[in-house]
């Protein structure tokens, strides 16, 4: 963004923070009509849809969207969806991983190959990349719903692994199978989600980091994928 003014970085982060809501919303969606084909309707019996109906609610998913969506799982014609990851390989050796839920496996491996085609890249094999990585959990917190040094104290006892203060938010680190402990035993309304976090970043020329962020954005717009990890050094 060198360059830029000050008002182009804030639009440009704004945009990029509507567009991940959007995609939470989507995942969102996806993962209520999967649980409703795999155990009915009913929250009360069907644990799966009652776990992700809690998590559509603690993004902000309105209570009609959730609605709305249980019913159209139960069309037979409303087809079921799959979780898939793609391992792309980008310039300089960086390592892209790209986290997918889709009702089309054909489709899907179509648009990845297009996107490599347009912007670069090579499909790596399962495991090439994602050895680099590790899955972690992430909260993010507004600096005004808590205390600083009482969170930072309570979450490290929790076993929190690493713990930020960027902006207006604090983001907690953790293990994966520590997320929701961790965020049951704060009791303060936050943003929870799993991410692909990397063991260590790549430097890369500026050539490289332009032509990897065209293709990291490439993929952000497909519309079955919910997110887009890499080890590229910014």
């Amino acid at each position: 963004m060198a360059g830029h003014s000050k008002w182009a970085n804030i639009k440009h982060k704004k945009e990029r923070a509507d567009k991940k809501k959007g995609k939470i919303f989507s995942r969102a969606a996806k993962e209520i009509i999967t649980a409703v084909k795999e155990g009915g309707a009913d929250p009360k019996t069907n644990a799966k849809l009652k776990l992700v109906i809690q998590k559509a609610k603690e993004a902000n998913l309105p209570n009609d969207v959730i609605d709305r969506n249980i019913k159209k799982a139960s069309s037979k014609d409303q087809a079921a969806y799959f979780e898939m990851t793609y391992e792309i390989y980008g310039y300089g050796g960086v390592g892209i991983i790209v986290d997918i839920m889709t009702d089309n496996k054909n489709r899907i491996a179509s648009e990845i190959r297009i996107s490599t085609n347009k912007c670069g890249g090579n499909i790596a094999t399962p495991g090439a990349v994602s050895f680099n990585f590790q899955r972690k959990g992430i909260l993010k917190i507004s600096k005004k719903l808590a205390k600083e040094d009482e969170l930072f104290m309570k979450v490290t006892d929790l076993g929190a692994e690493d713990f930020l203060v960027e902006d207006d938010l604090y983001t907690i680190i953790s293990k994966a199978e520590d997320l929701h402990k961790i965020q049951n035993a704060i009791d303060v309304k936050c943003e929870s989600s799993l991410e692909m976090i990397p063991n260590a970043l790549i430097d890369c020329s500026d050539e490289d980091i332009d032509s990897n962020i065209k293709l990291i954005e490439f993929l952000e717009n497909i519309d079955d994928v919910d997110a887009v990890y890499h080890n590229m050094k910014i």
